[in-house]
Order: C-alpha cells, then structure tokens, then sequence
C-alpha cells in the first residue's frame, strides 16, 4: 500500500461515516458533492468530509482505492456505498435510511 493508499484505508475504517469530496461539508465545490452534504445534514448524521481537492494523490488514490471513476464517494463502517446518484436514489427510497440503522449510525427521526 502507498502512503495515500494507507491514508485513505485509516478514514475510510476509523470513521463509522466518511465522505470523500470535493470541498467541504461546509463548503462543498461541486454540485454532486453539495447534495450528498445535503442528504446527510438533512439526515443529522455525523460524518466526516475529506476534501479530495487538496492533494492529486488522494483524489486519484481514492478512485482506486473503490475502483470508483467519480467524485463524491460515501463509506459507512468501512464499506463504498455509492457516489450521488447512488445516494440520492437510496434516500428517496427509504433505503439510506435503513443501511444507516442497520450499521447502527443514528439518523434523526423524519
């Protein structure tokens, strides 16, 4: 494993929620990005966002690391679970929701 490679692994394992993104959760720099902050605020869960614009490495690192082409990519407990349009169906249908009490990430009540 490379040291972005490594980086990525330790997010991705020591966070129960992490979205690689580009910007901010405060600050999101791309439309895709800014509703997958926008599903998860609106979720009240609490997650972590790693800005892949600071460094080509992580943003070429964390395509391979998921064998993802795209940008953003959300982990639950240490598993991909999609980028936005994956997201964003799941939300619609109730099922982010679900995955999200499975893993027992706490989801305020709708």
């Amino acid at each position: 494993m490379t040291g972005i490679s490594e980086y990525i692994d330790s997010e991705v394992k020591g966070n129960d929620v992490v979205l690689f993104m580009k910007g901010t959760p405060g600050f999101p720099q791309c439309g895709f990005s800014g509703q997958v902050v926008q599903i998860l605020d609106y979720l009240g869960v609490d997650y972590k966002g790693v800005n892949i614009l600071t460094s080509n490495d992580l943003r070429q690192g964390i395509k391979d690391y998921s064998n993802w082409p795209t940008i953003p990519q959300l982990y639950l407990k240490g598993e991909f679970v999609g980028g936005c349009d994956i997201i964003r169906e799941m939300f619609q249908s109730g099922e982010l929701q679900s995955l999200f009490g499975e893993k027992g990430v706490t989801v305020k009540a709708a």
